[in-house]
């Protein structure tokens, strides 16, 4: 079992001078001195430093009040979520898994063993809430690998009581810069302590100012390839929204694939796209079936109670597959196999050796605005066979046709915006709202379709279909209404690209 709270904390060089006096911090009534800790903690990661180069620690922590395994991910400067798990010989599974998209199939070893005498104040308010935690860290660092280096350091440390205002810290900070003390350089013990027992400073890695058509590609791509490595343990979590937005990862960067096959080798990419595809459909599988339950119960909420006839409510979310709360273990099974994290690796291997073409050396402007008008010329192609259409399946089917192409190119244009600029800024925006316009027509044949299998079911279980027809002929009348939109929409962006 693991529990996850948010840190919000700050570090502080610290010097023989040790803890300046807290009293004076405005709201602070009382500084309790709470004694002095032995910490002992072992930080693992792979040999070359997978974990660390993306900000995330993991360790098992002895000592203090919180002994166990700690693994913490980055949020935002001075922010980090850290989930705990109890002390045990071994990683805990829950943990090793939510590291996986990091370290796939490589082995975390014992890298730095930090030992600290923590000497910790804790600083109080009138009403004896708890504001913050001060502690003065004398650290010992070891490297367990390599030529085992060590290093020492004094530091202050600031960690946020829960529920307390974050600008509570800024009140802290004022009274130590008067006292002396300065932030730390390091964002992390363990960043320190990998910086100074290392056998030679290593750069980090850079990656330069997109200057190429190529570079602009491949800097998208990169963009989602982390945004899937570092959505992953929130889908295992189940966290709101991380489902979505790792299928929206995997769909930006198989459009981008698409898009730019001038710049990179489609004989190279296809293939990982049609792994991006199968992922983003193992996603989709509860994603998908989520939402029109949701828009079905918000369709039924909306209807009076004296139209609702039979147990409708029921039927829609047996439906739906209500599930317990955490990922679906099919899920939390597709981001562990071999499949997905080979994909990972492939798109790994292809940013680290692009099959460039010929027009990823050129300059972006031309390049880039070349592929995005190709993907709006598409877009304008499927809409206006649609407005040509008459209501009905087929208008449907191209309805929906022009909604992908409206994602891709609004997605080739996202790549396209630091090299274009505004206009194609501008397009991304209009592609959004088209795309938005149409998806809302596409969630109503959908929904129909649901409430065609639902009144069948329920006919057959002797219960009334009215309600389900009801909701139907609302659905039809959504559908409708975007329909007599769509034409004057169109004539407001069909020369959206005009001026790329």
């Amino acid at each position: 079992m693991a529990d996850t709270k948010r840190e919000i904390e700050r570090k502080y060089e610290s010097d023989e001078s040790g803890l300046p006096d807290l009293t004076g911090v405005a709201g602070v009534a009382t500084v309790i001195d709470k004694g002095v800790a032995q910490l002992d903690a072992t930080y693992y990661d792979t040999v070359d430093e997978r974990l660390a180069a993306s900000s995330v620690t993991l360790r098992r922590r002895t000592g203090g009040s919180d002994a166990g395994w700690h693994l913490k991910f980055p949020v935002s400067p001075g922010v980090r979520d850290e989930i705990q798990a109890p002390l045990s010989d071994s990683l805990p599974r829950t943990l090793a898994g939510l590291v996986r998209s990091r370290v796939r199939d490589a082995e975390l070893v014992p890298l730095v063993r930090l030992r600290s005498d923590r000497d910790v104040r804790d600083l109080v308010d009138a009403e004896g809430q708890l504001l913050a935690e001060v502690s003065v860290d004398a650290v010992q660092a070891e490297r367990l690998s390599g030529d085992g280096g060590t290093a020492q350091w004094t530091e202050i440390e600031v960690e946020l009581a829960d529920g307390v205002d974050p600008a509570f810290l800024d009140k802290v900070e004022k009274r130590l810069r008067k006292a002396g003390v300065r932030p730390s350089k390091s964002a992390s013990k363990l960043a320190r302590a990998l910086a100074e027992t290392a056998p030679k400073k290593l750069a980090p890695r850079s990656f330069e100012d997109p200057v190429t058509a190529g570079d602009h590609v491949l800097a998208y791509v990169r963009a989602q390839r982390d945004a899937i490595v570092e959505l992953d343990p929130a889908v295992r979590q189940d966290a709101e929204d991380s489902v979505h937005s790792m299928r929206v990862a995997t769909r930006r960067m198989r459009s981008t694939f698409k898009s730019f096959g001038k710049v990179l080798d489609r004989e190279v990419t296809d293939p990982i796209g049609d792994e991006l595809k199968w992922l983003a459909g193992e996603l989709g599988v509860d994603r998908d079936r989520e939402v029109l339950h949701e828009r079905l119960s918000a369709a039924l909420d909306e209807i009076p109670h004296t139209l609702v006839s039979g147990p409708v409510a029921e039927r829609v979310s047996h439906w739906a597959g209500d599930r317990p709360g955490g990922a679906s273990g099919r899920l939390i099974g597709v981001l562990d196999s071999h499949r997905y994290l080979t994909l990972l690796d492939t798109v790994d291997a292809l940013l680290a050796d692009p099959p460039l073409l010929e027009a990823a050396g050129k300059k972006p402007g031309k390049a880039l605005s070349k592929a995005v008008k190709k993907d709006f010329r598409k877009v304008t192609g499927l809409v206006e066979q649609a407005l040509e259409l008459d209501p009905g399946s087929d208008r449907d089917v191209a309805i929906h046709e022009a909604r992908k192409k409206t994602k891709r190119t609004r997605y080739a244009a996202e790549a396209a915006t630091p090299a274009l600029g505004k206009s194609a800024k501008d397009l991304v925006k209009t592609m959004k709202s088209l795309q938005n316009l149409l998806g809302e027509h596409q969630d109503s044949v959908m929904a129909r379709g649901t409430l065609r299998e639902l009144s069948a079911v329920a006919h057959a279980a002797g219960e009334s279909a009215f309600t389900y027809g009801l909701l139907y002929g609302r659905e039809e009348q959504r559908a409708a209404a975007v329909e007599a939109e769509l034409p004057g929409f169109w004539d407001g962006v069909k020369d959206a690209t005009d001026v790329l």
